[in-house]
C-alpha cells in the first residue's frame, strides 16, 4: 500500500482504539509508519482523515443489513420487510457497537470536533439514500430525491434513537418486533380516524 492506504488503515486503527477525540496526528503517524507530512499531503487535515476512515468504517455496516434482507423473503414496502431489516439492524449491535460510540462521541464533543462533525454531515444524505433503497427495495441510483429526503429521514431518525436506547441499555431497548407493532398501531389508527389507508414507510 502507498501512504495514502496506510494512513487511512491506521486511522481506522486509531479510531477504534481511542475515538476521536483522543487520536492525535501522531497517533496515526505511529499507527500507519508513515510521516506528518502524509496527511496534509494527502488528506489536507487530521479531521479530514479521521471522517474517511471513520465512513470507511461505517460503509461495510451496510452489507451486514443488506445481508438481513436477503435472508427474508417479505415484499417490498410491507410491515414484515420494516420488521425484517430492523431485526437484522439490531443483531448487527455488537459488531456496529464502536461505529455508533465513534458517532456519539461526535454529537456530544460536537465542538471540539467541528471540522469532522462537518465533514460527517455532508455524508448523511449518502446514508439516508442506502436506508431507503434498504427498506424500499429500489435501487439507490433510480431513488426520487422526494423519498430520500422524506423516508430516508424517517428511516435515518429510527435508527438513530433505536441505536441510543442499544447503546444505553440493551435489555430495555426497543425491539424490532416492538416497533414493527407501533407503527402497525399507528395506521391502523389513521384508518380507523378516516385518513388515508396507510402501508408502511416505502410501500
Amino acid at each position: 500500500m502507498g501512504h495514502r492506504e496506510d494512513l487511512l488503515e491506521g486511522a481506522k486503527r486509531c479510531l477504534l482504539e481511542k475515538g476521536f477525540v483522543r487520536t492525535t496526528a501522531r497517533d496515526i503517524v505511529k499507527e500507519s509508519g508513515t510521516n506528518l507530512a502524509s496527511i496534509g499531503y494527502h488528506y489536507g487535515s487530521k479531521d479530514a482523515l479521521l471522517a474517511e476512515a471513520f465512513i470507511a468504517l461505517v460503509e461495510p455496516m451496510g452489507g451486514v443489513f443488506e445481508g438481513s434482507r436477503a435472508e427474508g423473503g417479505a415484499a417490498k414496502g410491507s410491515l414484515e420487510r420494516f420488521r425484517e431489516v430492523w431485526g437484522g439492524v439490531i443483531e448487527a449491535v455488537p459488531e456496529s457497537r464502536p461505529i455508533w460510540m465513534m458517532t456519539l462521541e461526535v454529537i456530544t464533543q460536537g465542538e471540539r470536533l467541528a471540522g469532522i462533525r462537518e465533514l460527517l454531515a455532508e455524508a448523511q444524505k449518502e446514508g439516508r439514500s442506502g436506508l431507503a433503497a434498504l427498506f424500499t427495495g429500489i435501487e439507490e441510483s433510480e431513488l426520487p430525491e422526494d423519498l430520500v429526503e422524506s423516508e430516508g429521514r424517517f428511516y435515518t431518525t429510527l435508527l438513530n434513537g433505536l441505536m441510543v436506547q442499544w447503546l444505553f441499555d440493551p435489555d430495555s431497548a426497543t425491539t424490532a418486533e416492538q416497533l414493527t407493532e407501533g407503527l402497525r398501531r399507528f395506521i391502523d389508527r389513521t384508518r380507523d380516524e378516516g385518513g388515508e389507508t396507510g402501508r408502511a414507510p416505502g410501500a
